[in-house]
């Protein structure tokens, strides 16, 4: 038994070894690197590119927004849908 766990270490490092490096690079925020776009309920364009094609809001990891602005960016979307704006959902 001891020497099949030996196998089974060794094949998972050997396939981890294989596996290619990725360098990720950290997405900065939208709307800090372009102070001149506010986030309006009323620009329907700009809130959609926020929105899953499920019609959720995309959280921060996927949208690269900060803190701040995903806050602000939620209460707007909410706004945009209170005045049917943007649908609830897809369908």
């Amino acid at each position: 038994m001891a020497e099949n766990n030996n196998r089974q270490d060794s094949r998972r490092r050997s396939s981890r070894s294989r596996r290619p490096k990725f360098f990720f690079r950290k997405k900065r925020c939208f709307f800090c690197k372009n102070p001149e776009v506010e986030i309006d309920y009323k620009d329907v364009k700009l809130m959609k590119r926020f929105i899953a094609e499920s019609g959720k809001i995309t959280p921060r990891r996927f949208s690269g927004t900060c803190a701040k602005h995903q806050r602000k960016l939620a209460t707007e979307i909410k706004k945009a849908r209170q005045m049917a704006l943007i649908s609830p959902t897809s369908k």
